[in-house]
């Protein structure tokens, strides 16, 4: 489903208004910083220098293990050179598929740039594409694989669960809210 909708190469994808960066945790847990959470700060920055998103929607959780995912997002990549006001903080994104609807349903958009690690995108993009968006990826780069990777692991359950999720059960964000605009709405 997310062939010819995966980019590597920051010169091959097209322009969209905002680009969604999807949180992890900060930091692991012997307090190095996590490189799937830097790999993805630096390719949405990446993103926007190149003149490709307008915007960044940093969607995460607020207190993930005693940690603020979008509040880390959004230091690096005010850092790396995005100015704040190109970047919007969701901190209610508590799972992929809520930075996903959230995305749609609470901040209105309908295309966008999701940028993640490859196996993570190929997997938001079936939720996206499960709603009816218009959507591609920008696939950070992998940190270096260790022999056990728990991101890795993980992913063919959450797979099954985004299957799950979208196609039997129906499931919404933990939390909606009120609409936000991002930027000017044109």
């Amino acid at each position: 489903m997310s062939r010819g909708l995966l980019f590597s190469d920051v010169a091959a994808i097209g322009h969209n208004r905002v680009g969604l960066v999807l949180g992890c945790v900060p930091r692991l847990p012997d307090g190095r910083p996590n490189l799937y959470l830097v790999r993805r700060i630096e390719a949405g920055a990446r993103l926007y220098q190149a003149g490709k998103v307008d915007y960044l929607l940093v969607s995460g959780d607020l207190d993930r293990d005693g940690q603020d995912e979008t509040a880390a997002m959004r230091e690096g990549l005010i850092a790396l050179g995005v100015p704040g006001a190109r970047i919007v903080v969701d901190s209610l994104g508590l799972r992929t598929l809520d930075s996903v609807v959230r995305a749609h349903k609470v901040y209105g958009l309908s295309h966008m740039t999701i940028v993640s690690q490859r196996f993570h995108n190929e997997r938001a993009l079936y939720i996206a594409q499960a709603l009816g968006l218009s959507v591609v990826g920008y696939n950070a780069a992998d940190p270096p694989r260790l022999s056990w990777d728990k991101m890795q692991l993980r992913e063919p359950f959450a797979r099954i669960m985004a299957v799950l999720d979208m196609r039997v059960f129906g499931t919404q964000p933990r939390h909606l809210g009120a609409r936000v605009t991002i930027g000017n709405a044109t």
